[in-house]
């Protein structure tokens, strides 16, 4: 993670405490990096997601808020079920339930081993905000079961008709994919728009996801964000692997 603090020809304002308002993220370079500082109350990450910002920085930076170009999205009707992922899917050995754990989800997604990164940027205090969310039916978690054991998962939040994707996790093969797969399922049958997947990675572009221009998201975005949110738990949603 780099940012622009301390080169004095690229200017990124500074957020006060008491105002939650962000710059025009259309505005902003194509690394997206568009402010810093404020702080993770739940009206100033609901604005961010709205207008397609979100949080993301080190344990040790103030908060950095970013708008990349392009953005990663996953439209439901488009996830890629592959021949080898349609045999598991097939199989049945995972089960998949909604919201029942989140506070499990976050803490396994902040704790994963990843490549490149020396340590996690789920903080202890994004953790704490998340959760925040997810009591006020904001914040959303699905999870995946093998043999009783939660073995993946996914977090993220709901607005409009737009989830926004923010970290997943699998303790052993395939368990994130599954819970990718049941998330887009069940997205589509209610009609939401798109997943945002924030930042291209092969991974997530294997399965469906398509790079798409930051203003052309933001259009998306503001078309979605006005209609019904599903506020609220979602641990009554259900899902099964349907051919």
């Amino acid at each position: 993670m780099s940012s622009h603090l301390e080169d004095e020809s690229y200017y990124i304002p500074s957020l006060s405490e008491d105002i939650t308002l962000f710059p025009n993220p259309r505005l902003a370079l194509d690394e997206g990096l568009l402010a810093y500082g404020g702080d993770l109350s739940p009206q100033r990450l609901l604005n961010a997601y709205k207008k397609g910002i979100f949080p993301w920085y080190s344990k040790d930076d103030p908060i950095l808020w970013w708008s990349p170009n392009p953005r990663l999205l996953l439209f439901p009707n488009k996830f890629i079920v592959r021949k080898s992922f349609k045999r598991i899917l097939r199989a049945g050995k995972f089960s998949v339930t909604f919201d029942r754990s989140f506070s499990e989800v976050i803490k396994h997604c902040a704790s994963v081993n990843r490549k490149s990164q020396e340590s996690s940027w789920i903080v202890e205090e994004m953790i704490e905000a998340y959760i925040r969310l997810h009591e006020e039916g904001l914040a959303h978690s699905v999870e995946v079961y093998k043999e009783g054991k939660l073995v993946g998962g996914l977090y993220g939040i709901a607005y409009g008709k737009a989830f926004f994707g923010e970290s997943m996790f699998s303790l052993v093969s395939d368990a994130s994919k599954v819970a990718f797969k049941a998330l887009s399922d069940v997205l589509g049958s209610k009609s939401y728009d798109f997943i945002d997947c924030q930042m291209k990675t092969d991974h997530m572009v294997s399965m469906g996801a398509e790079v798409i221009d930051r203003n052309l998201f933001l259009d998306l975005l503001e078309e979605t964000v006005p209609k019904q949110t599903d506020f609220g738990k979602w641990n009554h949603f259900e899902w099964k692997y349907n051919d």
